[in-house]
């Protein structure tokens, strides 16, 4: 299922994003997010967190640093 769900990103920043202008307000890129997200956090869960952050990618926010959170397991790593 991931497989299915990465596939379309992978071909988004393959073949649309180099023919349009760098526009993300973010770092990691939304489409870098979504990849992260969806590996960290599965399918449904990192194409919500996905969705989310590209409703926030406009023009009257200001952006910046938006790491993709951590998984419950990585939490309990975590220092």
């Amino acid at each position: 299922m991931q497989r299915v769900t990465l596939a379309p990103i992978h071909f988004y920043r393959k073949v649309i994003s180099p023919l349009t202008p760098p526009s993300c307000r973010f770092y990691p890129t939304c489409s870098m997010y979504a990849l992260e997200a969806i590996e960290k956090h599965g399918a449904a869960k990192g194409s919500w967190l996905a969705a989310k952050r590209i409703a926030r990618c406009h023009p009257f926010n200001a952006g910046g640093y938006d790491p993709v959170p951590l998984a419950k397991n990585d939490k309990a790593d975590a220092p």
